[in-house]
């Protein structure tokens, strides 16, 4: 279910939904690869989501390639990566 991200103080072109009660999916519907800038911001998203709900559990919904120190980047803040076809994809 898509939520507002100004709800959690995010820019409103996020795109944020909650699978859960404490499960929230940031998700980046592009195909160009996700790398360490992208990560950054990415974990400041995570870490104003968790300023508001301190339990939550947060992912990366992406049908974009992730850079592996990327990757690794964002598992090592808390945030699991998952990958999705996106809908213009066969």
């Amino acid at each position: 279910m898509k939520i507002s991200a100004k709800d959690y103080g995010l820019p409103p072109r996020t795109v944020l939904e909650q699978f859960d009660d404490t499960g929230f999916a940031i998700v980046v519907d592009r195909k160009s690869r996700i790398i360490m800038a992208d990560g950054r911001k990415i974990v400041d998203k995570y870490e104003k989501i968790r300023r508001v709900q301190p339990s939550a559990k947060v992912v990366l919904k992406t049908s974009a390639p992730v850079c592996s120190k990327t990757k690794k980047f964002l598992e090592d803040a808390g945030v699991a990566v998952v990958s999705f076809l996106s809908a213009g994809t066969p």
